[in-house]
């Protein structure tokens, strides 16, 4: 199939991409294109104007901001993947990044059109909200929010259609900080069938686990990482984890489970690793 018939703009600035947002009713921006592009296609996704965002200069910023890097939304998975040893406390960030997809799609991919797309088995949603990142939006009134409340469940984010996602800050492990991240795939380059990241960090009292890959967004397994914490590896038997996912996510099936319970094993496995 190809795509229905639409109208298409590069706006010269935010301001611009904003304007025409506001005034196109059924208006969808375009970054990488990678989700996009193929909803096109098949014709899922039908808007009357795409406003292509993919040149803005102020999305591609990656800056120190301290305490956290700053990130452009039109940044690229592959821009970030060759930052390896660049980003110190955001190491996470090049791992992640180099495990999405293919080389191609990573070369398009953007991490503000990941998090926008909020497709369950994405790898950002979940690194993000373990990371502790924010999402910074642009429009006729700035706001930030973290990504566990920016993310509303499977495709569904609290972006309005006149807002524009501009940076994401990502907060920096300090040198004792710790983090892992594990997903499966049916092959390499597919989506996961179970995900999860873990990130702890002694110097800013950081402990978190989120599990992905559901019917929904991320989910948070609160009282597992803060028993991690405290207890080191002891809290992270099987059995532990299992109790936790039971108590925490019950409408997972027997299959669902045991993949969930040997995602975040392996995962908390990278972080007690030497």
């Amino acid at each position: 199939m190809k795509a229905a018939q639409f109208d298409y703009l590069r706006p010269n600035d935010l301001g611009d991409a904003l304007a025409a947002l506001t005034k196109a009713e059924g208006a969808k921006l375009l970054a990488g294109g990678q989700s996009l592009g193929p909803m096109l296609n098949l014709r899922l996704a039908r808007p009357s104007l795409l406003v292509d965002i993919s040149r803005l200069e102020s999305l591609q910023q990656l800056k120190d901001t301290g305490r956290a890097w700053r990130i452009g939304a039109g940044v690229t998975h592959a821009r970030l993947e060759d930052m390896r040893g660049l980003l110190p406390g955001g190491e996470m960030l090049c791992e992640v990044a180099a495990a999405i997809a293919y080389r191609s799609v990573r070369n398009r991919g953007t991490i503000g059109g990941s998090l926008a797309h909020a497709d369950p088995a994405g790898d950002w949603p979940l690194a993000l909200a373990a990371l502790g990142a924010s999402v910074n939006i642009h429009g006729p009134t700035p706001r930030s929010m973290l990504v566990p409340r920016f993310i509303e469940g499977a495709f569904t984010t609290a972006l309005a259609a006149n807002e524009i996602i501009e940076t994401i800050d990502v907060p920096k492990l300090s040198r004792t900080g710790r983090y892992g991240f594990y997903k499966f795939c049916r092959k390499t380059g597919e989506f996961a069938e179970a995900s999860a990241a873990a990130v702890f960090d002694p110097e800013s009292g950081t402990a978190r686990i989120f599990l992905g890959a559901l019917r929904g967004a991320p989910r948070p397994l609160a009282s597992l990482a803060q028993d991690v914490a405290k207890q080191g590896q002891s809290a992270a038997s099987t059995e532990a984890i299992s109790q936790a996912l039971s108590q925490t996510i019950g409408d997972l099936d027997v299959i669902e489970h045991d993949m969930a319970v040997a995602a975040v094993t392996r995962t908390l496995m990278q972080v007690f690793a030497p």
